[in-house]
């Protein structure tokens, strides 16, 4: 597959045409510049609209061959839907990227049996419809199909349930999806990311000791011995999709959780429970779905501000909404 014009003889060679979830910020938004930048015709789906049109202006501007498609994936008629714009407006599909995601953040205490269904539905059913809605084409194109799953959906960590919950089943789905499409020439990459300083922490949806749960996950995706380079991250997750990889985990920490949940699974549990023990308990009257952004402005706090200055810069560069 080509990302070049031109060819023997004067003939166009056919650009490749990518659909990429969540795609109107953060990480998203990242790899459909990247992948406009080797060439690719790009569809940007998200649920917000005034988010992807600000999206798709910003690749527009950068010289990118874009459209976009404002839709709920949950929806379940949602990703037919998509995948027949796409292929409307660009005659097939190439490569698609499963993307879009929410972070809930909050003990066991606080959640519900709803946000263990909204997180199965973004993180787990959706992509599910929406890569069997493509794979005709993915098998006409012999394409490439990436999975952004987590280190969550490898190790379970404390505060994250509802979460790691939908990332196990995904990172599952995409194994086996690799395996079973190999014979079809269909490529399946399961990305494995820890943290990305991406802004994700003002849109992340708090609950328990919202301003407390709030400070620990900014700080975390914020601080650069724990969290990655968001462009630095995208430009490997195309690579890896382009080289036909079948994973490819991102950051230091998370290589190590990876690593140390195969070899001493035992010892891991034990960390993950110490961890649970430091970190804020629900309290007498839990709160539910608390915005990053709010919980920031209650929380305000000089000292976090001043671990999440990395994290709040690159939100506002990845319009990220913090309203």
């Amino acid at each position: 597959m080509s990302a070049k014009n031109g060819g023997k003889g004067g003939r166009a060679v056919r650009r490749p045409v990518a659909l990429v979830t969540g795609a109107s910020r953060g990480l998203g938004l990242l790899i459909a510049r990247e992948l406009a930048r080797r060439g690719c015709r790009v569809m940007l789906c998200a649920r917000d609209g005034d988010e992807l049109r600000r999206a798709e202006r910003e690749l527009l501007a950068q010289g990118g061959d874009v459209r976009s498609l404002a839709c709920d994936l949950t929806a379940p008629d949602a990703p037919a839907h998509l995948v027949g714009e796409t292929t409307g407006a660009f005659g097939g599909i190439d490569v698609l990227v499963n993307n879009a995601g929410i972070i809930q953040v909050g003990p066991l205490a606080a959640a519900r049996e709803a946000d263990f269904r909204q997180a199965a539905e973004t993180m787990y059913f959706a992509p599910l419809r929406l890569t069997l809605a493509a794979l005709p084409y993915l098998c006409e194109r012999r394409g490439r199909l990436v999975t952004i799953a987590s280190v969550g959906g490898k190790v379970a960590p404390p505060h994250l349930l509802p979460y790691a919950a939908a990332k196990f089943a995904v990172t599952g789905l995409s194994e086996g999806l690799r395996a079973e499409l190999a014979g079809e020439g269909v490529s399946v990459t399961t990305v494995v990311p820890g943290l990305m300083r991406t802004g994700s922490h003002t849109a992340a949806r708090f609950s328990g000791d919202a301003p407390h749960e709030y400070a620990w996950f900014a700080a975390a995706a914020s601080l650069p011995l724990l969290s990655m380079d968001a462009e630095r991250a995208a430009r490997a997750v195309v690579r890896a999709a382009w080289r036909r990889r079948p994973e490819v985990v991102l950051t230091p920490a998370a290589k190590v959780a990876v690593r140390l949940q195969g070899l001493a699974p035992a010892t891991t549990t034990r960390l993950m429970t110490l961890a649970a023990r430091l970190l804020p308990a629900a309290g007498a009257a839990p709160e539910h779905d608390v915005s990053g952004a709010m919980a920031a402005r209650r929380l305000d706090s000089p000292a976090v501000r001043r671990l999440t200055v990395l994290g709040d810069r690159a939100g506002r560069r990845f319009n990220q909404d913090t309203a």
